[in-house]
């Protein structure tokens, strides 16, 4: 750490970097353009390199400025996110929480209802985030976890949701041609999310599996995340399997169609997982998505 420059350098450097020009820097950071550019030469003198070409005009980032520009610019962004979140879990950024699901879950499922939780709670503020994996949990700056599965985590007080169903789905016009030709769900194209995260969410294999259906392959389109497949599909590419939480919107609409008799029921469930002392917001937020489905 005692290499590092004084923190001053590094954020006069950040401004001029992305102004590109010491006078519109020193306007942003009211000073003088002398101090900006007295300052960036420090900088350089004590990393021992150029961070710009002074030879165009205007001045241009050298290879190793604009390297350090991106690193500090990085490293600037997740400080100011540590203080939000420093600021959320004290208190002091008023009425507000934060849930973390799926992206598939966030987008098809809990986006579209949370307006009814605003028109109850126009004060509180809610923040969703769609971590890699797909069994979110509850930590340092997550308020509430919404996450499939069986149930039985230690964490927190958990409460089910819903029974979570899958059928394998596929728009309209396909699904017409592919039973016109009597084409059955061992031939079919399909649609695969695969992913080193998604290890909780049974795929083709265990669908098939389960149904007792064989295949000599199951290739097909592979995405890392549902709402990639899920265009795909909607697209007339193949046939997913549409989990109740992601596709039954699209079904109700009639974008999608349910291959006949094809649901499946695995054992699995959606739970909502809360603090057992949740604040007054993320409280307010479990009793109405409980209350909700």
């Amino acid at each position: 750490m005692d290499r590092l420059p004084p923190l001053r350098l590094l954020t006069t450097f950040e401004v001029v970097a992305r102004h590109g020009s010491a006078q519109l820097a020193a306007s942003r950071l009211n000073v003088s353009a002398s101090a900006v550019s007295q300052t960036v030469k420090a900088l350089e003198d004590h990393i021992g390199t150029s961070l710009f070409d002074r030879g165009t005009r205007p001045a241009q980032l050298t290879e190793a400025g604009d390297l350090l520009a991106r690193a500090v610019r990085d490293g600037l962004g997740q400080i100011e996110a540590a203080l939000e979140d420093i600021r959320a879990l004290s208190g002091q950024d008023g009425a507000q929480l934060t849930v973390s699901c799926t992206l598939g879950m966030a987008t098809y499922w809990l986006m579209p209802r949370l307006p009814d939780f605003y028109a109850a709670h126009p004060d509180v503020t809610v923040n969703v985030q769609a971590p890699a994996t797909d069994l979110p949990h509850l930590s340092p700056g997550i308020d509430v976890a919404i996450r499939y599965g069986t149930g039985g985590w230690r964490e927190g007080t958990t409460m089910k949701l819903f029974d979570e169903r899958v059928c394998p789905v596929a728009a309209p016009q396909l699904l017409e041609s592919l039973l016109g030709r009597g084409v059955e769900l061992d031939t079919a194209p399909l649609i695969h999310v695969r992913s080193p995260y998604n290890q909780h969410w049974a795929g083709w294999e265990e669908y098939l599996r389960a149904r007792r259906i064989e295949r000599s392959r199951l290739s097909g389109q592979t995405f890392n995340n549902y709402v990639q497949a899920a265009q795909a599909v909607l697209d007339g590419r193949g046939v997913m399997l549409g989990w109740r939480s992601i596709a039954s919107g699209a079904v109700r609409e009639g974008a999608l169609c349910m291959w006949p008799d094809g649901e499946l029921d695995l054992g699995t469930s959606y739970y909502v997982t809360g603090s057992r002392r949740p604040s007054g917001p993320a409280l307010a937020f479990l009793e109405w998505i409980i209350g909700n489905e």
